[in-house]
């Protein structure tokens, strides 16, 4: 198993099948999960102290989408580089623990396949397994995703 350390400028060769990324220590603060919930996901669990106490969480938790967010920023800083070209979009999106205030964040992401784009041989088509860990190691997002990512030659 091959970790790579952040690079800030990686093209489509630099990412080979079964490369794993490791990145982040994401501070989360229950003020923070409060206040995305407010703007974005205002469920009681997320923005009310008393009331989540009383949900089957026990307490505060963030959204999934604020999880998310807080990954797509570090993946950016980390992992997809000015080489990116966007995503069509992720798969099997899936938030198996909850994020609580206090939680210290890390991604692993594995490079699954790449190949050349037949049609536009400017560009590769990365799919990728990505996981988000707590400091407990326990998993609290993973997904699928397919990222366009521009060569360093084209052929």
């Amino acid at each position: 198993m091959t970790v790579k350390p952040a690079l800030k400028q990686r093209f489509f060769e630099d990412y080979d099948e079964g490369e794993i990324f490791e990145f982040g220590n994401i501070t989360v603060s229950e003020e923070e999960i409060i206040a995305f919930a407010r703007q974005f996901d205002p469920q009681s669990f997320h923005i009310d102290k008393e009331s989540a106490q009383g949900s089957i969480y026990g307490s505060i938790i963030a959204s999934g989408w604020h999880t998310g967010s807080l990954f797509m920023r570090s993946l950016v800083d980390n992992f997809v580089s000015e080489a990116s070209l966007g995503s069509p979009g992720v798969d099997n999106l899936r938030w198996p623990s909850p994020v609580r205030g206090g939680d210290v964040l890390n991604a692993r992401v594995t490079v699954m396949s790449t190949r050349r784009s037949r049609s536009k041989p400017d560009r590769g088509i990365l799919i990728s397994r990505s996981e988000l860990f707590n400091q407990k190691k326990e998993l609290v997002m993973e997904l699928t995703a397919t990222n366009f990512m521009l060569c360093r030659h084209e052929i």
